[in-house]
C-alpha cells in the first residue's frame, strides 16, 4: 500500500462517512465490462464540485489491492452485479492528483518529474529491483514489470487537466504534460501493462491543431455522457428521495439547481418488447443540491465555490453576437453553438461558439444535444450570469433591463397598446436586421422583453403542453410571490391579429393546465406584421378557481 500505487481507500471511505452520500457504485459496472478492451481508455469530464474526486476515490478503493473493500461495495449497487467480486481488490492500481502533486513538487515545471518519480520509486520498492528497467521511464517500468509478473495496471488521475488549465500560456509545459501521458497511454495497439485507465478533470483531452493528443480515450462530457449519465451528477429520482428525507419542497430544489440535461439512457424497469424504453436524465448539481438539502436555505453554493469573476474575463471577450447570445440566455432562451471548434483548453478561443462551449464544460451553461443549442441552467447560475454581467457594466443590459421593467408594468397594468410598443422598441434594438422576419425571432423577443419578469417569475415554459396544442410561453409567479403576480399565459401569432391569439388561448383551453395555480392569469395575445413590422397586443385578466 503507497500514495500513488496500490492506495488505501480513506478517500472513498470519507465519502460514505458523510452525511449526504448517494451510490453511484453503479459505475463500475460499466468500468468492469470495458476492462482490457480497446473501450478501457475513459476520459469523464465535468465541471468542479460534480464528484469528479469522490469517484476516482471508489474506481481505487474498488480495484486496489492495497485495501479491503469488501464492506464499503458489498451492499451497494455494484454488489449486485455479477462482476463484483471479479475485480474486488484485486488489480495493481496507480492513482494520483495532479493538482495535489503540482503543489507537492513546488512549481508546475517539476509537476511531470515528481509524479514519475515518486510513482517509480513505489513501483521499485513494490516489485523489487529491475537492472533491466534503471533508468528508464515510467512507461517503460510498468511494461517491463508487465513481463516478468503478467501484472496489469488501473491508472487513476484525478485533475488530469490541472496543467492544461492552470498553465494556459505555458506550452513548454503542456508539451512536456501531453508527451508524459502518450508514453503511459497512446500506442498503435493495446497497451499490454493496462487493465483500464481512467482520467477525470472539467476539460476532455486537448486538441491538438484538430486532432486529440490522445485519440484512443473514449469522451464522456458535459456535451454527452452516454452511459456515464446517471453517474455525472445526482438524478431526479436521486433529488426527489433525498427532499422526502429533509423535507425540501422539489419544484423550488428543481428551479434553482436543476438543468443540465445530458443523454437519453435506458428507463430502469421499462422495455417495449425486448427495447429498453429510453429517458432524458436531468442531472443535478450535486454539491449545490447537497448543500440546500443540509442547511434548508436556497442559496448560491456551488456558484460561491469558484465565484463570477471566473466568467468575466470569457464573457468579456470580444467575439460577434456573444454578448447578445448571453443577454438572450438571462431571459431564459436558448441560443445555437457549434461545439465542433473548440480545441478543449483555456486559451484558443476563436469565436463566441468556442466561448459558449467551454461555459458548458465549466458548468456555468447546460447543453442540448438534440437541438444543438446552450442555456442557462436553473436559477443559482442565472444570478451569476446577472452579478458578471453587472461587473463588466453592459449598457445594452442595463437599457434592455430598464425598457423590460416599463413593458412588464404595461402588461400588469393590461396597457396592451404600451406592451406592443415596447415589444416593438425591443424588435428593433436587439434583434439584427438578418433575423427580423424569421419566425423563430418573436420568440427571441418575448424572451428579451420579459427579461425583467425573471425577479419575480420561474424561468418561463416553452410550448407549454395543453392538452390541445401548445401554449407558447407560461410565466409563473415564483414562490414568494404567489398571490401578489399573475400568471402569464402567452400565445404569439405571426401575420395574423392578436385577438386570434386570444381566441386560441380560451378556444383550446389553455388555462385549464394551470387548474394547479390558483389566482389571476393574464391571457396575452402578441401578433407580428411582417409587412407593416408592426406589433400588436391584447391582454385579457382571467382568475382560475
Amino acid at each position: 500500500m503507497g500514495r500513488f500505487v496500490n492506495p488505501d481507500n480513506k478517500g472513498f471511505q470519507a465519502a460514505v462517512n458523510s452525511e449526504i452520500y448517494v451510490d453511484k457504485t453503479g459505475l463500475l459496472s460499466y468500468t468492469n465490462k470495458v476492462m482490457d478492451t480497446n473501450n478501457c481508455f475513459i476520459c469523464n469530464s465535468r465541471p468542479r464540485r460534480f464528484g469528479k474526486s469522490i469517484t476516482a476515490h471508489m474506481l481505487a478503493a474498488y480495484y486496489s489491492r492495497g485495501c479491503d473493500s469488501e464492506r464499503l461495495f458489498k451492499n451497494r449497487a455494484i454488489g449486485r452485479e455479477e462482476s463484483f467480486r471479479k475485480y474486488l481488490n484485486q488489480c495493481d492500481v496507480i492513482y494520483f492528483d495532479v493538482q495535489w502533486c503540482c503543489t507537492a513538487a513546488g512549481s508546475a515545471e517539476d509537476t511531470v518529474s515528481y509524479i514519475a518519480e515518486q510513482i517509480t520509486g513505489e513501483l521499485k520498492d513494490s516489485y523489487g529491483k529491475m537492472p533491466e528497467a534503471e533508468g528508464k521511464t515510467l512507461p517503460e517500468l510498468l511494461s517491463r514489470i508487465n513481463a516478468r509478473t503478467g501484472r496489469k495496471f488501473v491508472i487513476i488521475i484525478d485533475e488530469w487537466d490541472a496543467l492544461i488549465r492552470d498553465e494556459v500560456e505555458n506550452t513548454e509545459i503542456q508539451e512536456e504534460y501531453i508527451n508524459f501521458l502518450r508514453g503511459l497511454f497512446k500506442r498503435s495497439g493495446p497497451v499490454e501493462f493496462l487493465h483500464l485507465a481512467y482520467i477525470t478533470g472539467i476539460l476532455p483531452v486537448k486538441k491538438l491543431k484538430t486532432q486529440s493528443a490522445l485519440n484512443n480515450f473514449e469522451e464522456f462530457t458535459m456535451l454527452g455522457a452516454g452511459p456515464l449519465t446517471p453517474y455525472i451528477g445526482f438524478t431526479e429520482d436521486e433529488v426527489l428521495k433525498l427532499c422526502r428525507e429533509y423535507g425540501m419542497e422539489y419544484g423550488e430544489v428543481k428551479r434553482w439547481y436543476d438543468g443540465y440535461i445530458l443523454d437519453w439512457v435506458p428507463k430502469a424497469g421499462k422495455k417495449t418488447g425486448t427495447k429498453a424504453v429510453l429517458e432524458r436524465l436531468h442531472v443535478y448539481n450535486p454539491f449545490a443540491a447537497a448543500g440546500v438539502m443540509r442547511r434548508g436555505i436556497f442559496e448560491r453554493y456551488w456558484s460561491r465555490t469558484g465565484t463570477y469573476d471566473s466568467i468575466v474575463p470569457l464573457i468579456g471577450r470580444n467575439f460577434d453576437g456573444l454578448r447578445a447570445d448571453i443577454i438572450k440566455m438571462i431571459s431564459g432562451a436558448s441560443v445555437p453553438v457549434n461545439i465542433g471548434t473548440f480545441q478543449n483548453d483555456m486559451v484558443s478561443f476563436a469565436n463566441k461558439d468556442d466561448v459558449l462551449t467551454v461555459l458548458i464544460h465549466l458548468g456555468y451553461l447546460a447543453y442540448d444535444r438534440a437541438c444543438q443549442r446552450a442555456f442557462i441552467p436553473n436559477e443559482e447560475i442565472r444570478t451569476e450570469f446577472l452579478n458578471a454581467v453587472k461587473k463588466n457594466t453592459w449598457d445594452e443590459l442595463q437599457e434592455l433591463q430598464q425598457e423590460s421593467e416599463k413593458l412588464l408594468h404595461a402588461a400588469l397594468e393590461l396597457e396592451g397598446k404600451a406592451v406592443a410598443q415596447g415589444i416593438e422598441k425591443i424588435h428593433d434594438r436587439f434583434i439584427p436586421v438578418i433575423q427580423y422576419n424569421n419566425e423563430n425571432s418573436l420568440s427571441s423577443v418575448l424572451t428579451l422583453a420579459f427579461l425583467s419578469a425573471m425577479q419575480y417569475y420561474m424561468k418561463p415554459i416553452r410550448e407549454f403542453p395543453t392538452g390541445k396544442g401548445f401554449a407558447d410561453f407560461v410565466y409563473l409567479p415564483k414562490p414568494e410571490y404567489l398571490g401578489g403576480m399573475p400568471a402569464l399565459l402567452v400565445e404569439l401569432k405571426w401575420d395574423k391579429d392578436a385577438g386570434t391569439a386570444i381566441a386560441q388561448i380560451k378556444n383550446r383551453h389553455y388555462v385549464d393546465t394551470l387548474k394547479d395555480y390558483t389566482g389571476d392569469i393574464l391571457l396575452v395575445g402578441i401578433s407580428y406584421r411582417k409587412k407593416t413590422k408592426r406589433h400588436h397586443c391584447v391582454i385579457e385578466r382571467v382568475k382560475y378557481v
